[in-house]
């Protein structure tokens, strides 16, 4: 099992661009495949999580060339145009192949099956069967391995009990198949990814407030896509970058999707200085340059409907407020509970080892700050987000910080060490 070894640095400084967002890569490979032509793609993530989701569709007859690079070229077939998998398909860790991939499966003229790795079996299901139920499909199972029983679809209704942007994007690629208009509303506005590259593609598609539209049978036409910095990856860093008096980096090209500019905004409540540079837009996406500099950071509540717009960055909100003054609250969180991990169990077992006074509720935490974090042994618990935030709090901890099981990173982000040492002043 591997393990990363952190000593404690001065600063952050340097400038660089970031990988490509992983979300965005998922559904830029998913959705140029249902498209009719040739797609160019620029700024594709290299994780682990993005080669499943390519090697999902080259296995339904479609051809991905340059995989392993930045740049892929994806030959579309049209909505009709997959073919049976050979095989049982593998979703690795990755959720949001596994969820997305379903509602795509789901509408075709064949059956099929998915699975994952052990984690990916753990993790619910049912929030995606039940919708595509209603619409016609046929699924056996609650958790993975699924059985699909490709199915013509219908359209339906559908309100999301949970904000959730794999559930919404799901149906919605059902709903490209389905005879008339499929829509789909939310508690909360999640991210957006799917409905902004929809409309890019030109599907009929239509946002209304907390509705998503979209008319199915229409089919999407191939454009090139550039997929900007990945937001969530950038977080990592900003932090790093916060916390560290004398910080000053550039992260240039970052993906500013309002719908996860969650951790911006909050950071700066916080009192962060962070600054948006550049902003500009490319096939539908915002993007721009974020800088940030050391900061002295106060308490706050983080909960509601800001909640889905931070779910993937709350374990390094959670960091962010051992160094606040006063406590932070974090609530209404209890899809955390069901991520590659237990988040809000693993941040309270590594906080605590680090000397961070933390208490676990069932739907988030209640953290005290001003805290020196100590060095300690931490556990990743297999899941990528949390062995990159415990990287970081070693960062400024006092002493060795060894955090075991970080294979995982390489899911999302492989390049993050790599990147990590060329922004360090020890």
């Amino acid at each position: 099992m591997s393990e990363i070894r952190v000593k404690p640095v001065k600063c952050l400084r340097g400038e660089l661009t970031l990988p490509g967002d992983k979300s965005i890569s998922h559904r830029t490979i998913m959705l140029a495949s249902l498209a009719r032509g040739k797609t160019s793609v620029s700024g594709i993530s290299k994780g682990e999580d993005i080669l499943k989701t390519a090697h999902a569709f080259q296995s339904m007859g479609i051809e991905i060339q340059g995989l392993g690079s930045d740049s892929l070229t994806i030959q579309g077939k049209g909505l009709r145009g997959l073919s049976q998998p050979r095989d049982i398909v593998d979703c690795g860790n990755s959720g949001t192949t596994m969820r997305l991939l379903s509602g795509i499966l789901a509408a075709q003229n064949f059956s099929s099956t998915l699975t994952g790795d052990e984690s990916l079996r753990k993790r619910p299901m049912d929030r995606i069967v039940e919708p595509l139920e209603k619409m016609g499909a046929r699924i056996k199972g609650k958790f993975a391995p699924l059985k699909i029983e490709g199915k013509r679809l219908k359209a339906v209704s559908y309100r999301i009990p949970i904000p959730s942007a794999q559930v919404k994007s799901c149906i919605l690629l059902a709903g490209l198949y389905a005879q008339g208009k499929t829509e789909v509303t939310e508690l909360a506005r999640s991210r957006d990814h799917t409905e902004r590259m929809l409309k890019y593609l030109e599907a009929d598609i239509e946002v209304r407030d907390l509705t998503v539209s979209i008319t199915g049978e229409k089919e999407l036409i191939a454009k090139p896509i550039n997929i900007p910095g990945d937001i969530s990856s950038a977080s990592f860093f900003v932090i790093g970058a916060i916390f560290l008096p004398g910080s000053h980096i550039r992260l240039s090209g970052v993906g500013l999707n309002p719908t996860r500019m969650g951790i911006i905004d909050i950071l700066k409540e916080m009192g962060a200085e962070i600054e948006i540079e550049n902003l500009r837009e490319a096939n539908n996406e915002p993007r721009g340059d974020v800088v940030a500099r050391g900061s002295r950071l106060k308490g706050i509540t983080i909960g509601g409907e800001m909640i889905p717009r931070v779910i993937d960055e709350l374990p390094l909100l959670a960091l962010a407020a051992t160094k606040a003054e006063g406590e932070t609250i974090i609530k209404d969180a209890q899809e955390l509970r069901v991520k590659e991990t237990d988040r809000i169990r693993a941040l309270s077992i590594n906080l605590s080892r680090m000397g961070v006074e933390v208490e676990e509720r069932e739907d988030g935490l209640i953290i005290q700050g001003s805290c020196q974090l100590k060095g300690a042994k931490v556990d990743s618990f297999g899941d990528h987000r949390m062995a990159m935030a415990l990287v970081m709090a070693g960062l400024i901890a006092r002493g060795k910080t060894v955090v075991s099981d970080t294979d995982c990173i390489k899911t999302s982000f492989p390049e993050f060490e790599a990147i990590l040492k060329r922004l360090k002043v020890v």
